[in-house]
């Protein structure tokens, strides 16, 4: 069976079990939610310490949940679409976002890609008032901040958080690898919990500063 045929006999059976399985037929986009993270990072786990074969079934697992929700969507009577109308979109944006790759745009490096990317999605994303729209509010904490780090930079705003990662460079204090970081961050939620402090939310109402200072620099 070739690649396209398994895909569309996934989708088929899908359809299938929307239709006929008594269960899935109440599930709605929300009720499948938990279950999307669960799977990813299931196959995150996989990724980082499980086989080829662990890689595999769980990235079947991860294309089941967009093949669930597809068909929830095809179901739906005032805006439906279905897995090829998903698949039709995701084409056209990463021909798009690949113009060195599908146009006459030439990219040599990864950084050059990168440009193309970001001016490509800068252009589809026009209605954008913000450089923090479209991060996931939903994100865990860590990977929420290094995102939004990663966007005050374009505006020039979280120096404070630059400036002290750089003092603590100076002194030795800041991690030189991962692995050093890992042991950082673990100390760190070590002293939160022998403090009584919620780490997670130590860190969202840190972000959240952040985010009026990115805020307040794009309306100046």
């Amino acid at each position: 069976m070739t690649g396209s045929d398994a895909l569309r006999t996934a989708a088929d059976t899908m359809r299938a079990v929307r239709e006929k399985c008594v269960w899935s037929q109440q599930i709605t986009h929300r009720d499948l939610v938990p279950y999307l993270i669960e799977e990813s990072h299931e196959v995150i786990d996989a990724v980082e310490s499980g086989s080829r074969a662990d890689l595999r079934e769980e990235l079947g697992d991860l294309l089941w949940q967009v093949l669930f929700h597809a068909a929830i969507a095809a179901q739906n009577p005032e805006d439906p679409f279905d897995i090829d109308d998903v698949a039709e979109r995701l084409t056209e944006k990463m021909i798009r976002r690949h113009p060195h790759v599908f146009g006459d745009e030439v990219a040599t490096t990864p950084d050059e890609v990168l440009v193309h990317w970001n001016a490509a999605k800068a252009a589809e994303k026009r209605e954008r008032r913000s450089v923090l729209d479209g991060v996931p509010a939903g994100m865990p904490s860590l990977a929420r901040a290094q995102k939004v780090l990663g966007r005050a930079a374009s505006v020039g705003t979280g120096d404070d958080v630059a400036l002290a990662a750089h003092d603590a460079a100076e002194v030795g204090a800041a991690p030189e690898s991962e692995e050093e970081l890992g042991e950082l961050l673990l100390m760190l939620t070590a002293t939160a919990r022998a403090n009584g402090w919620d780490a997670e939310r130590a860190l969202r109402e840190r972000l959240r500063v952040l985010e009026d200072e990115v805020r307040a620099a794009e309306g100046r």
